[in-house]
């Protein structure tokens, strides 16, 4: 075709050349919003045969892969269990416990009493019972603090961070979705935008090449390579260069690394907010899979309690009841005590949190991480079966490419 030809074949399909461009871009746009959606949706398989006839979203169906990302950044470069235990103070924790516990202590010291030697408790002048319920109320603060004490200097043994993480993380697959796309919000956002405008100036060059040469290979092969080469753009865009550089009088870095201190404030957030509360801290503490460890320390300070209480009265009271129901008798103070722990913890969770700082503590150091940290929070994501994200827009592409052609030649 000489160019008069191309000039009036251009005057007469001009709606449909310049549409072209539009085309490409919804492509590229329609691509990445289809990819972002397979990372975090669906929440469970959906299809006929898992793993292959249908699809779970990327991050739920590696739920324990990704929360084990998410759990290593965390224990190895932002928080030491140890370190925001030691905020805690034995004394302080005492008296925010003290008046749960007390009134707590009144009536096992009546129950445990009643249960072992009916009558004797109804029976004993009621100015020996008050001496004896005060005895306990008066050692209870430093028999907490103590407790305290011996908690802090050993959390390490006593309560497994990363498994109560990932267990959380696993079982609340929203959580999990909700941990990256907060955490990586506005590049999910570029991610979709840039898929446009990469579409729209790919799409410039798919228009030339039509009015041009009309070749019917030409819109699928460039639907395909829209489709691929934007998801590869838009990636490089978000991590490189990991740190600022000048081009052309320009700074330029990596879109998810230039945005590192709102990053961790946002995550310092959700994560003290929905993980590492106080609450679920005393869950994992006494019902996860060191609790056994710390049931023993509990006991052993109560029991050791109850011998110092009792004093030189011991024997007597052994005499009285028998050895093998005073030992029982203690089993029983320190199991009945350990039963009201759950919910007394509660009662310090205001302080707790306060004390522990793990909000800022998370904040702050994700704030000081190197560039290649920092990185590791998000990429992950992406690169986890990147492929098929990529293979899904460039078939996307390929196909449209398809109906173009189809809607052009007829």
């Amino acid at each position: 075709m000489d160019w008069h030809s191309i000039a009036a074949d251009v005057r007469q399909h001009f709606w449909i050349y310049l549409s072209l461009p539009f085309v490409s871009a919804i492509i590229g746009y329609v691509t990445k919003v289809v990819a972002i959606r397979m990372m975090f949706q669906p929440i469970e398989f959906v299809g006929l045969k898992p793993p292959y006839l249908g699809w779970q979203g990327i991050i739920p169906r590696n739920a324990a892969k990704m929360a084990g990302i998410s759990v290593d950044l965390m224990t190895s470069q932002l928080i030491s269990v140890r370190e925001v235990f030691q905020r805690l103070e034995p004394e302080r924790v005492a008296r925010e416990l003290e008046p749960v516990l007390i009134e707590a202590m009144d009536r096992i010291t009546r129950d445990v009493a009643e249960r072992f030697q009916p009558g004797l408790w109804n029976a004993t002048p009621e100015f020996v019972r008050k001496r004896v319920v005060q005895r306990v109320q008066a050692d209870l603060p430093e028999l907490i603090a103590e407790i305290m004490r011996d908690v802090r200097d050993h959390i390490d043994r006593l309560f497994d961070l990363k498994t109560m993480v990932v267990n959380n993380l696993v079982h609340d697959k929203k959580l999990l979705n909700r941990i990256f796309s907060e955490t990586g919000k506005q590049e999910f956002k570029f991610f979709g935008t840039a898929g446009f405008y990469f579409g729209f100036g790919i799409g410039v060059v798919q228009m030339i090449c039509w009015v041009l040469w009309k070749q019917s290979w030409m819109l699928p092969a460039f639907g395909l390579f829209v489709g691929f080469a934007s998801d590869w753009l838009a990636l490089q865009m978000l991590f490189r260069p990991l740190r600022p550089r000048r081009v052309l009088g320009l700074t330029v870095q990596g879109l998810f690394l230039r945005r590192q201190q709102e990053v961790a404030h946002d995550y310092g957030n959700l994560i003290a907010d929905q993980i590492l509360t106080p609450e679920k801290i005393w869950v994992a503490v006494l019902q996860g899979p060191l609790s056994d460890r710390v049931l023993e320390l509990l006991q052993r300070h109560v029991k050791q309690a109850v011998d110092e209480q009792a004093g030189a009265a011991r024997p007597l009271v052994s005499i009285l009841i028998g050895s093998k129901k005073y030992i029982e008798m203690k089993e029983a103070v320190a199991e009945s005590l350990i039963r009201e722990l759950p919910l007394a913890l509660q009662s310090i969770n205001r302080y707790a949190e306060n004390a522990m700082d793990i909000r800022n503590t998370l904040t702050t150091k994700m704030q000081k991480l190197s560039a290649e940290q920092f990185e590791g929070m998000l990429r992950p994501v992406f690169k986890e079966d990147e492929w098929i994200l990529i293979a899904v827009g460039a078939v996307l592409g390929f196909l449209v490419g398809e109906l173009q052609v189809f809607l052009m030649v007829h």
